[in-house]
């Protein structure tokens, strides 16, 4: 029996997360939302994480508003690198394997290709650069840690802090007949939360250590991905693609985060395409029928 306790248990990654750990089973899981723990006050993380002393800490917890994070880099750092700081020394004091949770945008998005572990960061926002001294910070703290990076995630449960995800944007505006206008130069890996927190789960039974790409395979663009959601459900709306410099941002993104994986096992770690996992999600939200009857 492994103790794991999963921080920001009710998000998008961390509610299939522990739903994954009941189903596969050998697991006494500590599912923690933020009314349990406060990852920027350093002593409710060692309070909380003292008390139950987990085996494990997954901490799923972060600012996602990319473009809030402009406005507030005082919070984004606070959550992102500080939060994962005192994460990582309440795990070193008990001597937890320490899960990170990072993200596509500590790249800048010019290398061409997806990016694999061994590629060198370079984050252009706030919130690529806090999420990279998060990792950083993790790295230096702990004796035991792994760090799984992670891309454009959608899942049942929503992103609490956006009130949903992409996915469900485009379904509602379609569903009301309304015009769809998706950036066609911004590359990306979709990643369905249920097909990552298997890969979590094999990480946290192996004990596994160092630094993990876990995204669906491929990538697209945005426009892509939407085209496929409309197509997938049927629906007919005007599609139009746009420029990024079209599309008001604060923050800078970077063109093509794909992500690889050089050091998942091939045959048990990579995930299917993003285009199959959106059809499997698609169906778990119940927008199609089924995976064999959607066209």
């Amino acid at each position: 029996m492994i103790s794991v306790a999963v921080i920001g248990s009710r998000g998008q990654l961390g509610t299939d997360l522990v739903e994954t750990l009941e189903k596969t089973g050998g697991y006494e899981i500590f599912p923690l939302s933020h009314g349990d723990i406060e990852c920027t006050d350093e002593a409710s993380a060692r309070k909380v994480l003292s008390s139950i002393k987990p085996q494990v800490v997954m901490n799923c917890a972060a600012f996602v508003r990319v473009d809030e994070c402009e406005d507030s880099p005082e919070k984004a750092f606070r959550v992102n690198s500080l939060g994962a700081l005192y994460v990582a020394r309440a795990c070193a004091e008990i001597d937890a394997l320490c899960g990170l949770i990072s993200t596509d945008y500590v790249f800048d998005g010019e290398k061409g290709e997806p990016y694999t572990e061994d590629d060198r960061p370079h984050p252009i926002n706030v919130y690529g650069t806090s999420k990279l001294a998060g990792e950083e910070l993790v790295q230096q703290t702990c004796r035991r840690w792994f760090i799984a990076r992670t891309a454009s995630l959608f899942g049942k449960a929503g992103a609490q802090s956006k009130g949903g995800n992409f996915l469900e944007t485009v379904i509602s505006k379609v569903k009301k007949g309304e015009p769809l206008r998706v950036v066609d130069d911004i590359r990306t890996s979709p990643t369905y939360t249920r097909d990552a927190a298997m890969v979590l789960e094999t990480l946290i039974r192996n004990q596994s250590t160092g630094i993990f790409h876990v995204v669906n395979d491929k990538g697209c663009s945005w426009f892509e991905l939407a085209e496929k959601t409309v197509q997938f459900t049927g629906f007919s709306c005007k599609l139009e693609p746009i420029r990024s410099e079209d599309y008001s941002m604060k923050a800078r993104r970077p063109r093509d985060s794909r992500l690889t994986s050089a050091r998942l096992d091939r045959a048990k770690g990579h995930l299917r395409p993003w285009d199959e996992a959106l059809l499997a999600y698609l169906a778990e939200k119940r927008h199609v029928a089924s995976p064999n009857t959607a066209s």
